[in-house]
């Protein structure tokens, strides 16, 4: 477990949900990733990231997908991709990247709390 934050640390992370809009196989990682448009709505916009999550999904069942995102980190060079915003996940059984989803249709942009 890591060490307590108080409620003031967890509201300076921005954890909102968005769309997947794009999402494409990602040669120059170094381990196998996706690259990806994920839009946030009119308040953020569409913003850009890579994720190793290619053991569970392809980029055609990505489109379209609702996930979680950290979208108040400094923007990050990985390969030839400015990452702009942290996807969410969690690792199953075998280590594996299982993104968070929100398990109903909601609108994009929100925020978590």
């Amino acid at each position: 477990m890591s060490d307590q934050i108080s409620f003031d640390d967890f509201l300076k992370v921005d954890i909102r949900v968005g769309r997947i809009i794009e999402a494409e196989e990602f040669p120059e990682a170094r381990k196998p990733a996706y690259k990806m448009k994920i839009d946030f709505g009119p308040e953020i916009g569409v913003k850009k990231t890579s994720a190793q999550i290619t053991k569970h999904y392809t980029p055609e069942t990505l489109v379209g997908k609702l996930v979680m995102a950290v979208i108040n980190f400094p923007p990050r060079q990985i390969g030839p991709v400015m990452s702009e915003v942290l996807t969410l996940g969690v690792p199953d059984d075998e280590g594996e990247v299982v993104l968070l989803t929100p398990d109903k249709g909601v609108p994009i942009g929100g925020r978590l709390y």
